[in-house]
């Protein structure tokens, strides 16, 4: 049972990589149906004082993609970051530098997940709203896929959507380590990871990139 919360001395002897696999082995016990019983109870009381997670997750908002759920985490373990199609802006990249700078995280784990709707409607060239300038920041992802992929640039084509949202991923951690010379820096440094992955929505698990 998770009874017992990050300390700052447990978060310090983690690495990247052993937080990475930590959220892997989450996600393999999710899909196992072995998700582990919590005790939300004796955590909340162990962290009113302060929390030490181990990595921020940047997710979409799909309410079929609950990421404490399906990584196997509980109160106290990750900050998770979450906007329709799992991009970077300036308050997020503050939110995650805070999360490692700040508060210690090891890992920044970018999450797009199969068959996303904001990525189809960038796909489509959807505009409705304050939905068009947010989709602006799908186009990138877009705009690469129609080179890599034959066939219909729009969300009829699976594979084309699929090729995006992995793209979408892959340019969101780019422009994370672009613009933001703190979470680079503590990269090149070895302090933390930057990685991606897609959430199955058929198998529920996590493919790395």
């Amino acid at each position: 049972m998770k009874n017992i919360a990050i300390t700052q001395e447990a978060q310090g002897a983690m690495t990247p990589d052993s937080v990475l696999q930590d959220l892997l082995d989450g996600n393999a016990r999710f899909t196992g149906s072995q998700s582990q019983a919590v005790d939300n109870s004796a955590l909340v009381s162990q962290t009113t004082g302060g929390q030490f997670p181990k990595a921020v997750v940047l997710s979409c908002i799909d309410s079929r993609v609950p990421v404490e759920t399906v990584l196997d985490q509980a109160i106290g373990d990750i900050f998770v970051a979450r906007v329709a199609g799992n991009f970077e802006n300036v308050d997020i990249l503050g939110s995650m530098e805070y999360s490692c700078k700040v508060a210690g995280s090891k890992l920044v784990l970018v999450m797009g997940h199969e068959a996303c709707g904001a990525v189809k409607a960038a796909c489509d060239g959807v505009e409705l709203g304050n939905i068009t300038a947010m989709l602006d920041n799908i186009m990138p992802a877009v705009k690469k896929s129609a080179d890599e992929v034959e066939g219909e640039t729009n969300s009829s084509n699976k594979s084309f959507v699929a090729a995006t949202v992995a793209n979408n991923v892959r340019l969101t951690m780019d422009r994370i380590r672009e613009k933001s010379p703190i979470l680079k820096e503590m990269e090149d440094n070895g302090e933390i990871k930057i990685v991606g992955g897609v959430y199955s929505l058929q198998t529920g698990k996590v493919e790395m990139l």
